[in-house]
């Protein structure tokens, strides 16, 4: 370990694919480079991510590379095994045969001409002996085998010089002894012989066999060590003195052997690789190839060409699959087209009985009319009946009014004649237009946020019957409370919102309460005569500018309804500048209480009282509002949530309806 810091390299240091500490020296470098590496290697992630065919084929490749290395390694090494065995086998029978004939030739008396011919092992030079008894084993061996010999207590000194018939020594002519090294075939005798196995046959009796290196003399003309098997041997000379002879067995034949071995393995198992990994893309492609084509098929069946059909040849499997594709697809297009009949039906007959009823209901109208204005000359009960006809008949015009609406919706008809307006002066005629409804309840309209302009690309006439349906329904279910109309705008979204404080929302109502026809309370009455249609049509209108129309409430707390809108037409919206959930909602009165408790109390930390926000409007932010992201809710026509009631207030109402 050098001592330096963890993290403290010029790369830093990167952990689950994140740089730890961006602000470290050379972070940008790091994101560059990161990003320099990454950009090359997205397509083939993608490819990868997206091909199973070619995920199929790289995982059999992968296997069968694995499967091919690990056999290759099991056959090697049997083959290595078995050629040193064979090889260890031959070289010490071999070498056996060598030390009987050299120990024979030191122990046979040697045949001397001449008057002074004695003894055989008195007078003879045993420096001579050696050399020649060197050379004569190695001529034996015709390159399978190399002879050395060293007398006792050789070094590993220079050798010397060569003798005759390419044996080298040490030992010079009137050596009395063997003492130094001798080789045949230009072999480095105290090189090639490792001094592990010199020490093994100096202290002990037997054989002994190693494997090491034949390494060569400068005369052998910078030939390169080879591998070999070293066998040895003390034996005695012909004087009796001792000396060690090594018998030097090349492994160069196993090693091409071996290497042969390998090629061919390598050779097969490339190839077996690269086959399997073509019969494994054959046969994926022959299930992926299908599975491709239904799900290009599928995208342009949910496109809308329900003509699309799967090409199916065969009996198998994937036959099977492709009919019974074509059959779920063919009643898919026939259970749409059914449903497209119907409900082009339905909007045309809700259409035409709209329209048809115009007339009569203009001729009821008039007549309905005359009736009411000579009212005065009637009876009480006559008088009273013209005036619940004239009322009904306002209630069914502005139904029959509705329904149109509503078909041109469904048909697709509605368009928007979107311009740049100030959405005050709506929030304003509409305020006004209800103030008479208010006074009868006795409810005031509070407007927020009207002190700098609000502008966006909208049709007013729509956003004004959005807003004149919020308005009504705030002041109809306030209970007498204030209404609060809020506006606000940041980035590219303006919101308008209504808040009341009458009977609230129960959990579930915030989103059907834009459903058609639905009421909360069907037994409560209603002095506005509303058709259950207004809020259905507010959420298409909000559509129809790309916009949101949300609600959300507690039971016996108020509701809230936001309108979203896109600042410029066709804009996407990423967040809205009103939360939806007001700041004097019970949940965030009780966050508002707890840090309170937990600040610290005294003289000096004491805060002003605070009255009940229940029936107090929230101030308007100060400077514009500020925008918040995207509520969860936050889709075209979907409710929020709605808070629930507790155990007390649950009690205590007794189920007062909502819209």
């Amino acid at each position: 370990m050098s001592g330096r810091p963890r993290g403290g390299s010029r790369w830093g240091a990167l952990r689950g694919g994140r740089l730890l500490q961006d602000g470290a020296p050379g972070g940008p470098v790091l994101r560059l480079l990161v990003r320099l590496v990454r950009r090359p290697l997205l397509p083939a992630v993608r490819l990868w991510r997206r091909n199973i065919q070619l995920r199929v084929v790289a995982a059999t490749m992968l296997m069968s590379l694995t499967v091919v290395l690990a056999l290759g390694f099991v056959v090697i090494a049997q083959v290595s095994t078995g050629l040193l065995d064979a090889k260890e086998e031959a070289a010490q029978s071999q070498a056996a045969g060598g030390f009987a004939v050299a120990q024979e030739k030191a122990n046979t008396p040697a045949t001397v001409d001449g008057p002074d011919a004695t003894d055989n092992k008195v007078g003879r030079d045993a420096s001579t002996w050696m050399n020649s008894l060197v050379k004569q084993l190695a001529s034996g061996g015709q390159t399978a085998f190399e002879v050395v010999a060293l007398g006792v207590g050789t070094g590993s000194g220079a050798p010397g010089g060569p003798a005759a018939g390419g044996v080298t020594g040490a030992g010079g002519p009137g050596a009395s002894g063997v003492k130094g090294a001798r080789a045949s075939g230009n072999v480095d005798p105290t090189a090639s012989v490792p001094a592990g196995l010199r020490h093994a046959v100096n202290h002990a009796t037997g054989t002994f066999k190693t494997f090491s290196q034949i390494k060569y003399t400068a005369g052998a003309g910078d030939k390169d060590p080879e591998p070999a098997l070293v066998v040895g041997k003390r034996l005695t000379d012909i004087n009796g003195d001792p000396y060690d002879l090594y018998y030097l067995f090349p492994l160069t034949q196993e090693e091409e052997s071996l290497n042969l071995v390998k090629s061919t393995i390598a050779t097969a198992g490339l190839f077996v690789v690269v086959l399997l990994g073509a019969i494994a893309w054959v046969v994926v492609r022959q299930i992926v190839t299908p599975v491709r084509m239904a799900a290009g098929i599928a995208e342009r069946l949910s496109a809308g060409r329900l003509q699309e059909r799967m090409k199916v040849t065969g009996e198998d499997d994937i036959a099977r699959l492709g009919e019974a594709f074509n059959k779920m697809a063919q009643n898919l297009q026939g259970k749409i087209q059914q449903l497209e009949d119907l409900s082009r039906m339905q909007r045309r007959f809700v259409s035409d009985v709209s329209h048809e009823l115009r007339t009569p209901l203009t001729t009821v109208r008039m007549a309905a009319d005359v009736i009411h204005d000579a009212r005065v000359d009637f009876d009480p009960v006559t008088a009273r009946s013209a005036e619940l006809l004239a009322g009904q008949l306002d209630r069914f015009e502005s139904l029959l009014a509705d329904l149109l609406e509503i078909s041109r919706f469904d048909a697709g008809a509605a368009a928007l004649e979107a311009e740049p307006i100030d959405l005050r002066d709506v929030v304003h005629r509409v305020v006004e237009g209800a103030e008479p409804l208010a006074e009868h309840k006795g409810t005031r309209i509070r407007v927020l946020g009207d002190t700098q302009p609000v502008i966006a690309e909208a049709d007013a006439r729509r956003v004004e019957r959005v807003l004149r349906n919020l308005v009504v329904n705030a002041v109809e279910h306030g209970e007498g409370r204030d209404v609060v109309v809020r506006l606000a705008s940041a980035g590219g979204a303006v919101a308008i919102a209504v808040r009341d404080y009458g009977v609230g929302l129960k959990p579930g109502e915030a989103t059907r309460v834009f459903n058609r026809f639905w009421r909360a309370d069907p037994a409560r009455a209603r002095t506005t005569g509303g058709t259950g249609l207004g809020l259905s049509i507010a959420v298409e209108d909000a559509r129809l500018h790309g916009g949101w129309l949300q609600a959300w409430g507690e039971p016996g707390g108020g509701s809230q309804f936001r309108l979203t809108l896109p600042r410029t037409a066709d804009e996407p919206l990423r967040g809205s500048p009103i939360p939806l959930e007001p700041e004097d909602s019970r949940a965030n009165r009780a966050r508002a209480a707890a840090g309170a408790a937990d600040r610290p109390k005294g003289p000096q930390a004491q805060a002003p009282a605070r009255t009940d926000r229940s029936a107090i409007p929230p101030r308007p932010p100060v400077g514009g509002a500020v925008p918040v992201p995207a509520d969860p809710t936050a889709l075209p026509g979907s409710g929020a949530r709605v808070v629930a009631r507790s155990a007390d207030q649950a009690a205590q109402e007794d189920g007062a309806g909502g819209r």
